[in-house]
């Protein structure tokens, strides 16, 4: 069972999140801000992380490129999520190493394809 993290500030968008992924086996921990998220990857080491960007303390980015600037992480799937889906957030969001972006909202189904894409 693959282990998935999910980091949003908002308990609404966890929820979302939680209820389109719980049907599918997964084991969910979240997180709620960005020094939260790193705290939590570097000691779960999960499978997936599914990334806000704009959250306290650190946004999506920041926690994107310092997890990957661990090479032992490097090839963990991060899938950015955001209210911001302009062609150039996707774009800042790809170049700071996510391996996809999804823009709020976006549908349940939608999300567990790209789950599904990146865990094989």
């Amino acid at each position: 069972m693959a282990t998935i993290l999910l980091a949003d500030d908002s308990p609404t968008e966890i929820q979302i999140l939680k209820s389109a992924l719980e049907g599918e086996g997964y084991n969910l921990i979240t997180a709620t801000d960005g020094e939260e998220t790193e705290k939590a990857f570097f000691g779960s080491k999960p499978d997936l992380l599914i990334l806000d960007v704009i959250m306290p303390k650190k946004d999506g980015y920041q926690v994107c490129r310092n997890i990957r600037s661990h090479r032992e992480f490097s090839s963990v799937p991060i899938i950015m999520i955001s209210s911001r889906n302009r062609e150039s957030d996707v774009y800042w969001g790809l170049k700071q190493g996510a391996d996809s972006y999804l823009g709020k909202p976006f549908s349940a189904g939608e999300l567990v394809a790209r789950v599904k894409k990146h865990l094989g």
